[in-house]
């Protein structure tokens, strides 16, 4: 069984931010000042906004790059930031 889209980019953020990865539950990756929740498939981005919500640290949804525009318009009001696949901030957490 290979390594899933999911894992792949959450192992890379975390790795690039010098984070751990919590596959389990609760937000997928937790530095000191982001909270990043991964999520590769566009229905699912409203559960993304979701797990991140009571997070006191910036919250940011890293989606692949093909869903980087559809995820940017989904968190408009939302206060949620927007990372590409490889942790790049597309649209920042206010």
């Amino acid at each position: 069984m290979g390594i899933t889209k999911h894992d792949r980019i959450a192992r890379e953020i975390a790795t690039n931010k010098n984070a751990i990865y919590h596959s389990d539950k609760g937000v997928d990756i937790r530095t000191s000042t982001q909270a990043i929740e991964v999520e590769v498939d566009a229905n699912k981005l409203r559960e993304g906004v979701r797990q991140l919500q009571g997070s006191g640290k910036s919250r940011y949804l890293a989606v692949p790059n093909e869903l980087v525009k559809e995820a940017i318009g989904y968190v408009k009001s939302t206060g949620v930031g927007v990372m590409n696949e490889h942790g790049r901030i597309k649209k920042r957490a206010s």
